[in-house]
């Protein structure tokens, strides 16, 4: 199926009033497919994001977002106030008015490309998700994915997508070249809650069947039980129903934390609430009275409560990552053999005999008896550079 599709230069007059403004708009697209919503396709100046860090250790991170706006549509979404930087609202707007960097690949070979790279680790799906459906159609991973680990850097992938079972074979080809660290967002194991507070999303069990996908091909992949939601999922049912899922597709790690509403976010959850829960509203007025966190006496509550559980099902906590908010990489946790996988000295520069055996990161050069066919064919410029439209 085609677009239909309307080109603009700088200016749309159909536009949303912020999206007209942009000089980088390529077109404005809808599809009976996507039933309700506007692509809006972009040329991307920029692929690499610089974030601030949480920590002495880590100052900084670094992100990629392909995307802005999720049609997964999850309701506590702490990405919703990002899309007001374009005059969009929070709440509808971010499920259904979706900017795409369609050349988001290119852009960041030649970044990962300057001699200034360092190879930090880099992020994905922190902020909006990588594999949301429209991915299925425009098929920017495959080209993140190899420019990343071409150029030898390491990254992570946080996402509640399904679709990322088409790309288990490269990610486990790239992983081989550089760490590589996975992980599937499963909040609710309630399949009516699910349905209701993530009405864009594959099922549970699709997820939970995804991450037993990637570990089987050897990959690491945890679970974020994020956010958990106070009353709804924090039941001892609940949890032991989500922690016995989790051990038996056997994920890597499990990471939880309490929900929290950013403004913007709150308002469209209480809207949420008051139509499906309407008996919690009171209760959640009190618990976040005080701002966007739930206070320090329910997160410990918790805690505490986990505890116990995940070593019932002998689970271990995962890390997060302070300035991205995402899985802590691998590349952080054993350095050294990371610089020998991506094949780099403790300068970030190639290395040059000090690391035997270190592979040759130059698609088509030789060097190395890892697998790349997959990279390469993949590489933003090679044999599946294509038009991005459907």
């Amino acid at each position: 199926m085609r677009w239909s599709e309307q080109a603009v230069d700088t200016e749309n007059a159909s536009a949303l009033p912020g999206l007209a403004r942009l000089n980088n708009l390529i077109t404005s697209v809808t599809t009976p497919e996507f039933a309700g919503v506007t692509f809006h396709e972009v040329v991307a100046k920029s692929a690499l994001n610089r974030v601030p860090g949480g920590d002495s250790t880590l100052p900084f991170g670094w992100t990629i977002n392909p995307y802005r706006g999720c049609s997964h549509a999850c309701v506590y979404c702490f990405a919703r106030p990002t899309h007001e930087y374009l005059d969009l609202d929070g709440g509808d707007d971010f499920d259904r008015q979706i900017v795409v960097k369609v050349n988001v690949a290119e852009v960041l070979a030649r970044e990962l490309h300057r001699p200034t790279w360092q190879h930090h680790p880099v992020a994905l799906g922190t902020n909006t998700d990588p594999y949301q459906r429209a991915e299925g159609r425009y098929r920017l991973m495959p080209g993140i994915i190899a420019a990343l680990a071409d150029s030898g850097t390491p990254f992570s992938i946080l996402t509640k997508g399904t679709l990322l079972r088409r790309d288990l074979p490269l990610l486990a080809e790239a992983a081989q070249h550089v760490p590589v660290d996975l992980a599937m967002s499963i909040a609710v194991y309630d399949d009516d809650l699910q349905q209701s507070v993530e009405p864009g999303t594959p099922t549970t069990a699709a997820r939970l069947a995804t991450v037993s996908a990637a570990r089987e091909l050897g990959l690491s992949c945890s679970v974020f039980m994020m956010p958990v939601l106070p009353y709804l999922t924090d039941g001892l049912d609940h949890l032991h129903a989500a922690l016995a899922a989790v051990r038996d597709s056997g994920a890597s790690s499990v990471m939880y934390s309490a929900l929290h509403l950013k403004p913007g976010v709150k308002e469209w959850w209480f809207a949420w609430l008051e139509r499906e829960h309407p008996e919690l509203v009171v209760k959640y007025r009190a618990l976040y009275a005080q701002g966007t966190y739930a206070p320090t006496g329910y997160r410990s509550w918790l805690a505490a409560r986990l505890r116990p559980l995940l070593r019932e099902y002998g689970l271990e906590k995962g890390q997060a990552d302070p300035s991205t908010g995402s899985m802590r990489s691998a590349a952080l946790d054993d350095s050294a053999r990371s610089l020998r996988l991506m094949g780099l000295n403790g300068t970030g520069t190639a290395a040059t005999g000090a690391l035997p055996g270190a592979p040759d990161l130059t698609v088509g050069t030789g060097g190395s008896s890892v697998p790349r066919a997959l990279i390469a064919h993949e590489l933003p410029g090679g044999a599946r550079s294509q038009p991005r439209l459907f």
